[in-house]
């Protein structure tokens, strides 16, 4: 059933000309019908080299957004209209223009995890994959990070040479996990290597042997000689890596670390998104082009800035 709904959507991507972009939280039956698969950042300048004429996001909205602002002249679509992220609708415009009228000479910096229109207000939009280089590279001493305290923390740390203003906010998915959580894995798994996302708490992240993006996770586990590796980022990662190296051994970090809008995507919702754009349909992301081009701005300087 799951190859013969693959196999129905290789064919529409064909016939509507489809370009499909998963992220790597995406379920495996959505991943391998994916033309790009990768983190916020590789999705998003990977999108820029899209030659379809429609984009499908398999994702969260505020990945379709990025996608819609890199390729204004295409049509983009998310597979689930519900699927959102709380980390990105967290903070208001409203409130970092205050900021930013108070403290003029403060750059801001948001993770891409976060609104059009917030990101219309900052100056360069950052991925856990890019943040520390872009800061480093940033001309600017002074900088408001948001809306993520962990990743701002851990950015924080990484350039002392920086004044890094903190506000509250972040994943409410990775910033469940405990210390007590992390004591209760190494316990269960001494010889494991801890791998662990930037959005954990400070507590968890500090006891890791590595800690990085989405991505970084995953290279480091293919490229280490270690056997065992508990994963701290959302669990579908794990998955992913016992499929690829099946000699090793992944356990997960905590069974809370499930993020439940990434999950909403299925592998029918792709195929009836797919199947609606030949006919007029899908949930296709709307904006204005004065709207494009401002909150483009920061994500234009994140691509610059990070390489």
């Amino acid at each position: 059933m799951i190859k013969d709904v693959q196999e129905k959507i290789l064919q529409l991507k064909k016939e509507n000309d489809i370009c499909i972009l998963a992220h790597s939280y995406q379920a495996k039956e959505i991943v391998e019908i994916a033309d790009i698969t990768g983190d916020s950042y590789k999705l998003s300048v990977e999108a820029q080299k899209v030659s379809n004429k429609n984009i499908l996001m398999c994702g969260v909205h505020f990945m379709a957004e990025a996608a819609k602002m890199l390729n204004p002249d295409k049509n983009v679509y998310l597979a689930n209209p519900s699927a959102g992220c709380p980390m990105a609708e967290q903070m208001e415009p409203e409130m970092i223009e205050m900021i930013k009228a108070q403290e003029p000479d403060r750059k801001v910096v948001c993770y891409i995890n976060t609104t059009a229109a917030l990101k219309r207000v900052c100056d360069v939009c950052v991925t856990s994959s890019s943040a520390v280089k872009i800061v480093k590279n940033m001309d600017a001493d002074k900088i408001l990070f948001i809306p993520d305290c962990n990743l701002g923390a851990f950015v924080k740390k990484a350039c002392p040479e920086k004044d890094i203003k903190l506000l509250q906010g972040g994943c409410p998915v990775h910033a469940s996990v405990t210390k007590a959580d992390m004591i209760a894995a190494k316990t269960a798994h001494p010889d494991a290597l801890v791998l662990c996302h930037p959005e954990c708490i400070p507590a968890v992240s500090e006891m890791a042997d590595y800690v990085g993006s989405t991505s970084g996770i995953m290279n480091f586990a293919a490229e280490s000689d270690a056997k065992e590796f508990i994963i701290g980022t959302e669990i579908s990662i794990a998955e992913h890596l016992q499929y690829r190296f099946p000699e090793k051994e992944f356990y997960i970090l905590s069974k809370k670390i499930l993020c439940p809008n990434m999950k909403l995507t299925t592998l029918m919702d792709v195929y009836k998104t797919c199947e609606g754009i030949g006919n007029g349909g899908g949930f296709e992301i709307k904006m204005t082009d004065e709207e494009i081009t401002s909150a483009r701005k920061c994500i234009d300087e994140m691509i610059r800035l990070g390489g």
